[in-house]
């Protein structure tokens, strides 16, 4: 009986290629292949745990960071503060360059500017306006003996209806020519106007006499008639300029020129310049309407000029002032709160030719005790509350209204060492 063969290995299958029919060793084959998918195994290892080993590592050295590098302290204090107010007289003039605390006096500016204005104002009053009839005459002369009539100008010839009209020139009415006992009246046309306006005069064709020649033998001998119509009178209602017209319109224009002319000097000033009302004054350089009291007219201009000048100063020479003199007034040892300082002044006395006013100042301001936040600040570094509340109550003493501390994050107990962590806060009720 054959022996078996006995491999520690499993063998490998021959095969046949089918073309060459050369053998290969198929197991081989297998093996070789079998050795990628084995590393790919090894490489598809999870990757997590040394992520969050690392993670862990960066959060706590950030929070050794955080725990040095964040703790902060607030200091903020209230100090008492005291209100010191005064009254002072200050001269301001035009002649001085600078303030003077020592003199009570401060520089001041003059000012000028000129304003015309022209305004238009209706008509108030009532009229009549009236246009007068005209026309032409024929005057006769048959005086006998046959002798020519000279009519000289604003002779008067009356209709047969009562209207009365007027020659503008004189004229020379011929003598008559006289034929046996008849005379054949000279005659001469002339223009005549009515007496008075209004379409009353426009009359139609008339016989007229001459008033003039009553008690007269020229009488009857001299006459006159038209053969057309008197035309052109007529009368309307119409509005004219009246005393109380131009009266109200000087005082409008004048009054508006100067408040335009103070409003363009303040517009004018520099920026730091402040203009008291009681320091200007304004002129009337001219007023006047080109048309005449009575003028019959809808409307009418009216034109001014007015010339304003005033005395400013600069406010910050006010405040300089008023601050110098409490300073110079209050305890060593206070300090000015700038943001309680309050100043009013107006106008006592004003020379604006002069170049000089008197100011009347109401100033105040509140003072409060020294304070080195530089150094205390440095006195505080490594403190808990209780050694920095002491600390605060020695230095402002019975200055202090009140104080409060105040650490961050929540954990930190003591004022960090480093000062600009540290901050000294100081607020004002």
């Amino acid at each position: 009986m054959p022996r078996k063969k006995i491999y520690d290995i499993k063998p490998p299958k021959l095969t046949k290629k089918a073309e060459g029919g050369i053998k290969e060793f198929v197991g081989a084959e297998k093996a070789t292949r079998r050795q990628p998918a084995s590393r790919r195994r090894k490489e598809s290892r999870p990757i997590w745990p040394l992520v969050s080993i690392a993670a862990g590592a960066v959060l706590l050295v950030v929070c050794v960071y955080l725990f040095f590098k964040l703790p902060k302290a607030d200091i903020i204090i209230w100090p008492k503060v005291d209100v010191l107010s005064y009254e002072q007289t200050v001269a301001a003039d035009k002649s001085v360059d600078l303030p003077d605390a020592g003199k009570s006096i401060v520089p001041a500016e003059y000012f000028e500017t000129e304003k015309t204005l022209s305004q238009d104002f209706p008509a108030t009053g009532n009229a009549t306006d009236e246009g007068k009839a005209s026309g032409t005459i024929t005057v006769f002369n048959k005086y006998d003996p046959p002798t020519s009539m000279t009519l000289k100008a604003g002779t008067r010839f009356l209709s047969d209806s009562g209207k009365l009209f007027t020659i503008d020139q004189k004229i020379i009415v011929p003598a008559g020519k006289k034929s046996g006992g008849k005379i054949t009246p000279g005659s001469v046309q002339v223009e005549v106007t009515a007496a008075e306006g209004g379409g009353g005069y426009n009359i139609a064709p008339s016989s007229f006499s001459v008033p003039g020649l009553k008690g007269t033998a020229y009488y009857y001998s001299i006459y006159a008639t038209s053969s057309e119509a008197m035309s052109g009178g007529y009368e309307s209602k119409v509005k004219k300029v009246t005393d109380d017209d131009m009266q109200a319109a000087k005082d409008t224009t004048v009054e508006k020129a100067a408040n335009e002319a103070v409003a363009q000097l303040k517009n004018q000033l520099p920026p730091d310049y402040v203009l008291l009302e009681d320091a200007v004054s304004s002129n009337t350089v001219s007023a006047a309407s080109k048309t005449k009291i009575g003028t019959t007219a809808e409307s009418f201009t009216y034109s001014a000029t007015v010339k304003a000048a005033c005395l400013a100063f600069k406010k910050s020479d006010l405040e300089k002032f008023a601050k110098d003199y409490i300073i110079s007034q209050m305890p060593d040892g206070k300090t000015l709160l700038e943001s309680s300082f309050k100043l009013d002044y107006s106008a006592d006395k004003v020379d604006i030719s002069g170049g000089k006013a008197t100011l009347k100042l109401n100033f105040s301001s509140g003072i409060y005790q020294n304070l080195d936040k530089n150094s205390l600040s440095l006195s505080l570094m490594g403190k808990n509350a209780g050694q920095i509340q002491e600390i605060v109550n020695n230095r402002l003493g019975g200055q202090l209204s009140k104080s409060e501390i105040n650490f961050w994050p929540f954990w930190v107990t003591k004022a960090p060492n480093s000062q600009k962590a540290l901050n000294v806060i100081l607020k004002f009720e």
